[in-house]
């Protein structure tokens, strides 16, 4: 089977019988094959935007200072760098699981915050697969901070068939 990380994304789909997931199996190439108890490639945000906040404060309509203003953040007691809005790291974990199932789509996720994400940060989101069924892989995903550890974790489920 293919290396994960060099995969390359194709629309063709297929199944192994021995409850192995193997995508891409319309092509002659070799096909992926996922097993239960696999760790999947991490995906990995170098450094926590602070002006990326901004951006997405306005697009989610989240005008909560935390978010923006290293002021406002210290005179609430929270710290001395702005909190990540927490649908930017459902994304991190979301982008983790997307990039490992190439052609896939999310079907549920459930999502779980531990901690915040400030921002100038190192991110690392890695999925690991649960079970593997016909048509779907389920997950487990955790985002964890390079400086202080798990921040967020989810359990989704892939949809790996048309």
């Amino acid at each position: 089977c293919a290396d994960l990380s060099l995969a390359p994304s194709r629309a063709g789909r297929g199944l192994r019988v021995d409850n192995r997931q193997c995508l891409d199996s319309s092509t002659k190439e070799p096909c992926m094959t996922y097993i239960a108890g696999q760790v999947l490639p991490p995906f990995v945000v170098t450094r926590v935007d602070p002006e990326a906040m901004k951006e997405w404060a306005v697009f989610l309509e989240d005008p909560n200072p935390i978010h923006i203003d290293v002021a406002a953040e210290r005179a609430k007691g929270l710290g001395h760098r702005v909190i990540n809005q927490g649908p930017i790291n459902v994304a991190y974990m979301m982008n983790a699981l997307l990039r490992a199932f190439p052609g896939s789509r999310i079907k549920s996720m459930s999502t779980r915050f531990l901690d915040n994400v400030y921002g100038e940060e190192k991110v690392i989101a890695t999925p690991r697969i649960d079970a593997v069924a016909a048509g779907h892989i389920t997950c487990s995903i955790s985002l964890e901070s390079a400086e202080r550890g798990l921040v967020c974790s989810a359990d989704a489920v892939m949809i790996t068939s048309p």
